[in-house]
C-alpha cells in the first residue's frame, strides 16, 4: 500500500463532520461517480471517498488518470475537473470537505459503524460489488462500509451499472431491497432535454442525489407539460 499524501483522514474528525461515504467499483461509469461526488461537494456535503482496485483500471481506461494513494487529492481533483466528453478543466471543485480512504484499509473510519457516516452511494456498483454487498463478504472497505450502512440502518444508494443482468444479480439485487438499500440503475433519462453526454450523465448522478435527499440542479425535473424539454424556454 502506497503512503498517505497526508493524514487528514486519521485525525479526528472535525466536529459535527457527517460525511456521505462514496464507494467507486470497477463497472464502467466513473463519470457517474465524478458528478456525485461534485454535487455532494457543492451541497456543502462532505464526503468521504473509497475507490476500489478494480475501480482504478476503469478509471484509467475511461479518462486516463492514474488514482493513486500517495497523490490522491490531486488525481481526484484532476478526475473531478474532467467532463463526460474527457475535456479537461470542465469543472471547478473545492476538496476541502473531501477524504480518501484505501480500499484495502479495513480499519478505516467507514468500516464501523459508530463513525459518524450519513449513509453510502456506490456509484457505479459491479455486479460483483452487488454480490459482495447482498452476501455480506467485506472483502475489502467498499463492501464492508456497504454493510455497515445497512446494519446501522442508514441510506444506502447502489447505483448498478451492467446490461443485461442475469438471474442471479436481479436476485442479489432484489435482497438489497429487502435490507433497505435504494437500488438505482444508472439509467439516463431523454424528457429532461439531454444535448450532451453530460446531461445523460447529470441525470443519473442527480437521481443518486435524490435518494439521498441532497439538493441540486443538476437536471429538469419533470412537469408534467408534454414537450418542454424541447420549447426554448424549457431546455
Amino acid at each position: 500500500m502506497e503512503p498517505y499524501e497526508e493524514t487528514a483522514a486519521r485525525d479526528t474528525p472535525a466536529p459535527g463532520r457527517r460525511p456521505w461515504v462514496v464507494g467507486v467499483s470497477g463497472a464502467s461509469g466513473t463519470p457517474y461517480a465524478a458528478a456525485v461526488v461534485r454535487g455532494l461537494l457543492a451541497a456543502g456535503e462532505a464526503v468521504d471517498l473509497v475507490v476500489s482496485r478494480a475501480s482504478r483500471l476503469t478509471l484509467l481506461d475511461e479518462t486516463g488518470i492514474k488514482f493513486r494513494d500517495a497523490h490522491w487529492r490531486e488525481d481526484l481533483r484532476d478526475w473531478l475537473e474532467l467532463g463526460a466528453d474527457g475535456k479537461p478543466h470542465t469543472f471547478e471543485v473545492d476538496l476541502a470537505d473531501a477524504r480518501y480512504w484505501p480500499a484495502g484499509d479495513l480499519a478505516a473510519g467507514p468500516s464501523s459503524g459508530s463513525y459518524p457516516a450519513k449513509g453510502m452511494l456506490i456509484v457505479p456498483a459491479s455486479t460483483a460489488c452487488v454480490a459482495g454487498v447482498a452476501l455480506g463478504l467485506s472483502k475489502d472497505l467498499l463492501q464492508r462500509a456497504a454493510s455497515v450502512t445497512l446494519k446501522e440502518r442508514r441510506r444506502l444508494v447502489v447505483a448498478v451499472r451492467e446490461t443485461p443482468l442475469s438471474g442471479q444479480t436481479l436476485k442479489q439485487l432484489v435482497a438489497l431491497d429487502e435490507a433497505g438499500a435504494v437500488v438505482l440503475p444508472a439509467s439516463p433519462a431523454f424528457y429532461a432535454g439531454a444535448t450532451h453526454i453530460q446531461d445523460l450523465v447529470d441525470f443519473v448522478a442527480g437521481r443518486v442525489l435524490d435518494a439521498a435527499d441532497v439538493p441540486h440542479q443538476l437536471y429538469r425535473r419533470w412537469k408534467g407539460e408534454l414537450g418542454e424539454a424541447r420549447s426554448p424556454s424549457g431546455g
